[in-house]
């Protein structure tokens, strides 16, 4: 029996296109994944538009002047995932800060991509959001956020 949650069994699904069926069937994207590819999931737009980020947060980071780099590692099968993926899109998009630039991998049930990206970061549970400065990790939401997604990135950010 597969499991639900985003945690992962050994030997579950692999590959470039693997297919899980909790209730349907889905497509699962790996690798690099675009936000246009996400937000045509059926279970994006629900969050993505029903989210209201703390518009003070929203400000300080924009205010972000040192190159930052956020990587985050996402199973389009998880529910974590499609809860807070559409979350953390709104806030960027509102953030709008070319100091800013943010990456998706998308990674099958083992935890694996095609090119092999998301080996690079370690990492047990999705989405795993990684925030870098200057080649140096400076901290991770897990999971899901301690407060909110838009707060926890300004105390990662110690805005």
């Amino acid at each position: 029996m597969a499991n639900s949650g985003c945690a992962f069994e050994e030997g579950e699904q692999e590959g470039f296109m693997a297919t899980c069926s909790e209730e349907k069937q889905e497509v699962i994207l790996t690798g690099l994944v675009s936000n246009e590819q996400l937000n045509v999931l059926d279970w994006f737009s629900q969050e993505y538009s029903e989210y209201k980020a703390d518009q003070a947060t929203i400000a300080q980071l924009k205010t972000i002047t040192v190159p930052t780099e956020i990587t985050v590692i996402i199973g389009t099968w998880c529910p974590d995932c499609h809860r807070e993926t559409p979350r953390f899109i709104r806030i960027m998009e509102q953030v709008n800060n070319p100091n800013i630039t943010v990456q998706f991998i998308g990674v099958d049930r083992a935890k694996e991509d095609p090119q092999g990206l998301a080996k690079h970061y370690e990492f047990s549970r999705i989405p795993t959001i990684i925030v870098e400065q200057k080649g140096a990790e400076i901290g991770r939401i897990v999971e899901r956020p301690e407060v909110t997604l838009e707060k926890d990135l300004a105390n990662i950010l110690k805005l």
